[in-house]
C-alpha cells in the first residue's frame, strides 16, 4: 500500500494492529491537550488511574470554555486545573490566553505529529500537517497514562481542491461545500485528506478553518500535506526548526476521491438549526439580522479578524444589528492591537469579548427572541446559543461583516467593493507568559479541590443480562447538546450527580426523574435512538451522566464515532439495530430484556432485545473490537485501566 499523509504518520506511529480499515489499530500519542468543560474530569479519571509519569512529550490544559464567573464553580475548577497540572508536569494556558485549538495551533501543533483532543474540533491542528483526532476527556487521560490510543483504522477520502477561490469567497465556503455535499451523518470512519493544487494557495489558518469543521462532516480526522505554506508559518511563529515535508506518496491508496474546484464555489451558509443545511447565501439575502457574532476556534485568526475590521473601517454597524468579535487567542488580540484593527472594530459600534468560546457554546451574548444570529462559528443547533427560539446561521467572516454593515444577510460581493485583501503576517507576536510550566520540583504542589470536585463515577462491571425499560426514545441526529445542555449548565461538570439532573432537558425535562427512579428500583434503562446518535461535541457527560443515571445500553440506527468510544468507555452497550425498521417497533416505556448479554458481547456475537409485552425480538448488532470487548465487560475504561495496572504490580 502506498501511503497518504495520514497513514504515513499512522504507520510511523503503530504500536500494534493492522492500517486495513475498520480493523483495531493502536497508535503512539505524543501530544494530548484539553480544555476546562472536559478537562476537570479527564485530570479526576488520570488521577483514578494512579499513575505517576505522563507517557506524552506533550500536554497542555487550557482554560477557554467556563471563563465567566457566575457562581465559585468555575473559578474553583480552575484552580484544580492549574494545581493539577503543576503536579502532572502538564502546561496550562491560563483563562484569557485564548481557544485550545487556535492557541495549539499557533505555539505547539507539528507536522507528522499525533494529537488527541478532549474536545471534538482538536482536528483544526491538521491544517498545519498534524494527525488530530477529537476523543473523551477518558480516553484522552488514558492517553497521558499509556502513551497509546486505541481506534478503529480510519479510511480515507481524498478531497483534490483544483482553481482558486473568486473574490469574496473563502475557506469557511469550502468546508460548507463540503457539508453540502456530505453532510453531517454517514462519514463515520474516515479521515478527509485535503491535496491538490488547489491547497497551494490556502495558509494554515485557511487550512485550519476547514479542518475544524470536519468535525461536522462526522469524519475521524482531517489533513492537509506539510508544504511551503506551513513553513511560512511555522517560521512566523518562531518555530522554523519544527517544520517537516509531509506529502502523500505518488499512487497512494485511497478508499474514496472527490474533488472541489474552488473557482465555482460561492459565499455559503449553513441554515438553522444544523451544519449541514446549506444555502447559497444570496438564496436567503435580505433576511433581516438581529445579531453578529464573529469568532471561535473556525474563524478569529488575524486574518479573519483583519479582514472584518477593514470592512468596517469607517461604517458604523447597523442600528439593528448587535456586533460581538471574539479573539481567538490573546496573540490574535495583541496584533490587530498593533495593526489598528481593534480601534476599527471598536468605533463602528463593535462589542469585543474576551479570547475565549463564549458564544459558540452559549455561554454570553445569547440573542434576543426569535433573532436572526450570524456566527463564524461551527455549530448552529437548536437553542445552542441560549434562546431556543433563535435562527443562528453559519457563515464566513466576509458575510458576517456584510451583515452587520447593512443589517440584512447579504451576499459581500454585492457590496460593490473589492475585498480587504489581508496577507498573513511575515511575524507573529509571539508571548507565551500565560502559558504556566510545571514546577521543577512537583512533588510540594498541592492539588486544590473545591466543593464540587468529587471522585469521577465508576459503573459496574457488565451484568450477565439486561432487565429494564425503554427510559426515552429520540429521532435522527440527536447531539450531545440534546443529551447534556452546554452553556451555563457546564459549570456543574465536576459535579455528576447535579449536572445528570440536565441530562435530556431539551427534548424530555422528565427523563432524569424517570431514570433515577428506575435506577433506584433497580430497573436498568436503556435509550433508543435514530441515525446519528451522539454527533456534536465530544463531551464525555453525553455518556457518563446517563451511566450515573443507571442507562445501560442504546439501541440506535447508527451511532456517532466519539460518543461511541464515550459509551464504552462509560460500560454502556453501544448496539445498532440489525434492522433499521425495528427502530419502529419500540416505544417509551417498553420492559425489555437483553439475555445472555455478557456471554454475548465476550464471544463476539449479535445481540437480541426481548420485548415482552409485544412478543417480539429485535436483533441488534453490537460490532467491539477485542480491546472494546474487555472494557465493556470490566464496566468501563477506568476499571480496565485500573485491572491492568494490577495485572502489572509485583
Amino acid at each position: 500500500m502506498r501511503l497518504s499523509v495520514a497513514r504515513k504518520i499512522l504507520n510511523e506511529h503503530k504500536l500494534s494492529g493492522s492500517l486495513e480499515p475498520g480493523r483495531e489499530l493502536t497508535i503512539r500519542i505524543d501530544q494530548t491537550l484539553t480544555q476546562d468543560a472536559t478537562g476537570t474530569m479527564t485530570y479526576l479519571q488520570l488521577e483514578a488511574m494512579g499513575v505517576e509519569r505522563l507517557q506524552t512529550e506533550l500536554s497542555v490544559s487550557y482554560v477557554d470554555h467556563n471563563t465567566l464567573q457566575d457562581g465559585c464553580e468555575n473559578a474553583d475548577d480552575q484552580a484544580y486545573l492549574q494545581t493539577v497540572a503543576a503536579k502532572y508536569g502538564i502546561l496550562y494556558s491560563r483563562a484569557g490566553n485564548g481557544i485550545c485549538h487556535q492557541v495549539h495551533l499557533e505555539r505547539f501543533a507539528r507536522p507528522g505529529k499525533t494529537l488527541l483532543g478532549s474536545d471534538s474540533h482538536t482536528p483544526t491542528a491538521g491544517g498545519i500537517g498534524c494527525l488530530a483526532i477529537g476523543a473523551g476527556g477518558l480516553d484522552v487521560a488514558a492517553a497521558m497514562a499509556q502513551g497509546t490510543f486505541t481506534l478503529a483504522a480510519p479510511s480515507l477520502c481524498r478531497v483534490e481542491l483544483v482553481g482558486k477561490l473568486a473574490p469574496w469567497v473563502s475557506a469557511k465556503d469550502i468546508i460548507l461545500e463540503m457539508l453540502r455535499r456530505l453532510t453531517t451523518k454517514g462519514n463515520v470512519g474516515f479521515i478527509v485528506e485535503y491535496a491538490g493544487p488547489g491547497v497551494r494557495a490556502l495558509s494554515v489558518p485557511e487550512r485550519a478553518t476547514i479542518a475544524n469543521m470536519g468535525a461536522e462532516l462526522g469524519v475521524t480526522s482531517s489533513i492537509f500535506p506539510s508544504d511551503s505554506a506551513t513553513r511560512r508559518f511555522l517560521a512566523a511563529q518562531g518555530r522554523s526548526e519544527q517544520w517537516i515535508k509531509l506529502k502523500p506518496e505518488p499512487g497512494a491508496t485511497y478508499e474514496k476521491r472527490m474533488e472541489v474546484d474552488l473557482s465555482a464555489l460561492e459565499p455559503l451558509a449553513a441554515t438553522p438549526h444544523s451544519p449541514g443545511n446549506i444555502a447559497k447565501v444570496r438564496e436567503i439575502a435580505g433576511t433581516p439580522v438581529d445579531q453578529v457574532c464573529v469568532g471561535s476556534c473556525t474563524n478569529s485568526s488575524y486574518s479573519d479578524l483583519m479582514t472584518v475590521a477593514k470592512m468596517l473601517e469607517g461604517r458604523r454597524v447597523h442600528a439593528n444589528v448587535s456586533l460581538v468579535v471574539a479573539p481567538a487567542s490573546r496573540q490574535v488580540m495583541e496584533m490587530i492591537v498593533a495593526s489598528g484593527g481593534l480601534a476599527a472594530l471598536v468605533a463602528a459600534g463593535a462589542r469585543i469579548n474576551e479570547c475565549a468560546c463564549g458564544f459558540c457554546i452559549g455561554i454570553g451574548q445569547a440573542p434576543r427572541s426569535h433573532a436572526v444570529s450570524l456566527r463564524t462559528s461551527n455549530r448552529n443547533f437548536l437553542g445552542r446559543s441560549g434562546t431556543q427560539s433563535a435562527d443562528v446561521y453559519l457563515v464566513s467572516p466576509q458575510v458576517a461583516a456584510a451583515a452587520a454593515i447593512t443589517g440584512v444577510i447579504t451576499d459581500p460581493r454585492d457590496l460593490g467593493s473589492a475585498p480587504p485583501g489581508i496577507r498573513p503576517p511575515r511575524k507573529f507576536h509571539v508571548d507565551d507568559a500565560m502559558i504556566l510550566q510545571p514546577p521543577a520540583d512537583r512533588s510540594k504542589v498541592e492539588i486544590y479541590r473545591g466543593a464540587g470536585i468529587g471522585v469521577p463515577p465508576v459503573a459496574e462491571p457488565l451484568k450477565e443480562r439486561i432487565a429494564g425499560q425503554v427510559a426515552i426514545k429520540v429521532g435522527d441526529k440527536v447531539t450531545t447538546d440534546h443529551i447534556i445542555p452546554a452553556g451555563s449548565r457546564m459549570k456543574y461538570r465536576s459535579n455528576v450527580a447535579k449536572y445528570s439532573e440536565f441530562v435530556f432537558e431539551n427534548v424530555d425535562a422528565t427523563f432524569a426523574g424517570r431514570a433515577a427512579a428506575n435506577r433506584k428500583s433497580g430497573v436498568d434503562n436503556l435509550i433508543v435512538a435514530g441515525l446519528s446518535y451522539g454527533q456534536g461535541s465530544s463531551r464525555e457527560h453525553a455518556a457518563l451522566c446517563p451511566m450515573h443515571l443507571g442507562v445501560r445500553m442504546v439501541a440506535a440506527k447508527s451511532i456517532e464515532r466519539i460518543h461511541r468510544s464515550n459509551l464504552i468507555n462509560f460500560g454502556i452497550v453501544p448496539a445498532t439495530f440489525a434492522r433499521e425498521a425495528d427502530y419502529d417497533r419500540l416505544e417509551q416505556g417498553d420492559r425489555v430484556e437483553a439475555p445472555d448479554l455478557r456471554a454475548r458481547i465476550a464471544g463476539g456475537k449479535d445481540l437480541e432485545l426481548a420485548v415482552p409485552g409485544k412478543n417480539a425480538t429485535i436483533a441488534l448488532r453490537c460490532e467491539l473490537g477485542p480491546r472494546e470487548r474487555e472494557i465493556i465487560l470490566a464496566g468501563g475504561m477506568l476499571n480496565y485501566v485500573k485491572a491492568g495496572r494490577k495485572a502489572l504490580e509485583p
